[in-house]
Parts: C-alpha cells; sequence; structure tokens
C-alpha cells in the first residue's frame, strides 16, 4: 500500500509540473503583454500600446510611428526590441505598438478577410489617435519586425494614401507581389539578415524548427531578398543600377536613387544576421533566431529615412 502510494504520488508530480509550468509560462506573458488603449475595429476589440514622449505639444502637428510585432509577438515585445521610445523621446513623435489578432497574436498577411479586418484597425487606431492626439497627417510612419514588416509591405499598398514610408525588418512577404496594386510610389527601407533561419534572406521555405510552415507542404516559399526590393524598386521607378556602400564590417547598404516621387527604398544587408532588429534588444537564444548585429542600428537609421520623406499632396 506505502509503494502505490508512493508510485501515485510520483505520478501526480510528473502530471502536475509541464501543467505548472504551462500556468507560469501563460501567468509570465500575461504580464509582459500589456496594453494601455483599445478601439472597436469591424465588430472586435483591438488593443496597443501607445506611447507619448513628455515633449508633446498639442499645440505642434507630430509624427506617428506605427511598429507591429512578429508572428507570436505582442506590443511590448516590440517595444522592447526595436526601442523606438528613446527615440520619440529625442525626436519628439508619438509611437504606437499594435496588437495582432488571434492567440497567439499575428497579422493576417496572406491575404483573405482576416487581412482586410487588420488593415481596417490600423486605419481606424490612425483615426481614434488623430482624434486625441495633433498627428501630422503628412508623417505617419510604419514599420516591423518580421510578419509585422509584412504588414508593414501590405500597409504601403492599402493605405498609400496615409502611410508615408515604411521599414521592414526580417521581414516575411508571404502575398505575391502583384497583389499591390495601388499606384503611389511608397518609400521603403529595409534590413535582413543573410543567416535568418526564419525567412531565407535566398528565398525559399523557412529552416526554423520553430517555424509552423517548415512541415507545410502547401507552405509558400519567400522571395529572395535582394529580388522582392528590385522589384520594389522598379515599382517606384527607382533609376536601374543601385549604390552599393559598406555601413560595418558585418552590414552593406543598397541605395536606388532617383525615384518617381523621391521614394528612394533602401536595403541593409547584414552579413550573419538572424531574424532579429539589428541594434536592438536581442532574442532569448532558446527562441533560436540567430545573431542580432551591432553594426546598424536599424531604429535609427529608419528614423533618419522617415524624417526625409513626408507624405506629398495633403
Amino acid at each position: 500500500m506505502r509503494i502505490r502510494k508512493l508510485l501515485f504520488g510520483t505520478l501526480l508530480t510528473i502530471v502536475a509540473v509541464p501543467v505548472l509550468l504551462v500556468l507560469v509560462a501563460i501567468t509570465s506573458l500575461s504580464l509582459l503583454d500589456r496594453t494601455n488603449g483599445s478601439i472597436q475595429s469591424s465588430g472586435q476589440k483591438r488593443e496597443y500600446l501607445l506611447y507619448v514622449p513628455r515633449s508633446y505639444d498639442p499645440a505642434k502637428p507630430t509624427p506617428l510611428v506605427i511598429s507591429m510585432h512578429g508572428a507570436a509577438g505582442w506590443p511590448a515585445q516590440q517595444q522592447n526590441t526595436s526601442r523606438w521610445n528613446r527615440l520619440a523621446d529625442e525626436h519628439g513623435f508619438i509611437v504606437v505598438y499594435p496588437s495582432g489578432s488571434d492567440s497567439p497574436k499575428i497579422w493576417h498577411i496572406f491575404g483573405g478577410a482576416a487581412l482586410t479586418r487588420d488593415v481596417r484597425f490600423i486605419s481606424d487606431l490612425i483615426d481614434a489617435l488623430a482624434a486625441t492626439y495633433n498627428i501630422d497627417s503628412t508623417r505617419i510612419y510604419a514599420n516591423g519586425l518580421s510578419a509585422g514588416g509584412g504588414m508593414a509591405f501590405v500597409l504601403a499598398c492599402q493605405l498609400s494614401n496615409r502611410i508615408a514610408a515604411v521599414g521592414l525588418v526580417a521581414a516575411a512577404e508571404q502575398l505575391p507581389f502583384s497583389w499591390c496594386t495601388a499606384n503611389r510610389p511608397v518609400p521603403l527601407i529595409e534590413f535582413h539578415g543573410t543567416a535568418d533561419p526564419f525567412v531565407p534572406y535566398g528565398g525559399g521555405l523557412s529552416q526554423s524548427t520553430f517555424a509552423p510552415t517548415r512541415f507545410d507542404k502547401d507552405a509558400k516559399p519567400f522571395p529572395s531578398v535582394l529580388a522582392w526590393t528590385s522589384d520594389w524598386a522598379r515599382r517606384n521607378r527607382c533609376a536601374a543600377d543601385p549604390v552599393k556602400s559598406v555601413i560595418a564590417a558585418d552590414v552593406s547598404r543598397l541605395q536606388y536613387l532617383n525615384c518617381a516621387a523621391d521614394a528612394s527604398v533602401v536595403l541593409y544587408t547584414v552579413a550573419g544576421g538572424g531574424h532579429t532588429w539589428p541594434g536592438g534588444k536581442p532574442f532569448p537564444r532558446w527562441m533560436m533566431t540567430g545573431p542580432t548585429s551591432s553594426g546598424v542600428d536599424a531604429t535609427g537609421r529608419m528614423w533618419e529615412f522617415f524624417s526625409e520623406h513626408p507624405l506629398a499632396g495633403k
């Protein structure tokens, strides 16, 4: 009888420990996944994390930066990874980190009705913030990491009348390039590592064991980063020969110039860089995203680029 009780107690412990770990993980995530605002959009409650610098002056039109997390990420994670708040304090703009929908939180960059709702959410969010703050309608910018970068591409196509320029980091573009039918050339700055295991620099299927599409026979391959950027530059009617320069030991820059409406296109390639935000906060090693380069500050370079590209004609 004593042995049975001991075995039963051991079995309960074995079963309880994983459950406890799951509960701890859920509790930890709920604490990390903090937001401070919400709106109703397409009949759903959509949340966001807003940062307004102390220097904000209601009498002065203020730029707005929209920064979107990757798949299964969350707004506070994107805030900590990109470190946009630091620049917001320095340059006096507002930053908002919208939250994807569903659980885990995602952006529906594959198209369909869910993507339409995500685009509507961003548009409604801009309206809501503009109703409360003095937002400069000529200086609204979108950027994101991974699927968040893919969503920035979507906004450049679907909200090109509102988004002045976009920034992509390790972006996951899953829609065909021909899907983007907007006429306005949109300035674009991009950062991508050559050793990205999630979104391969040379194109193809994800090689990360954490990517759910790796073993999906119907998964769509990612385009080559160089080819995709070249296509965007062609769309913006830029000069055919980009200017290449070395920024750091592990970072090179490709600039497409003489574009229509001054909508320049810039690609920063990080040699050996992973699925990370260059110059940002590294992800935990267990996520196996690869190294984070300090050779270039993606956020700082992005803001410089944004500052040079207001929305014309408004």
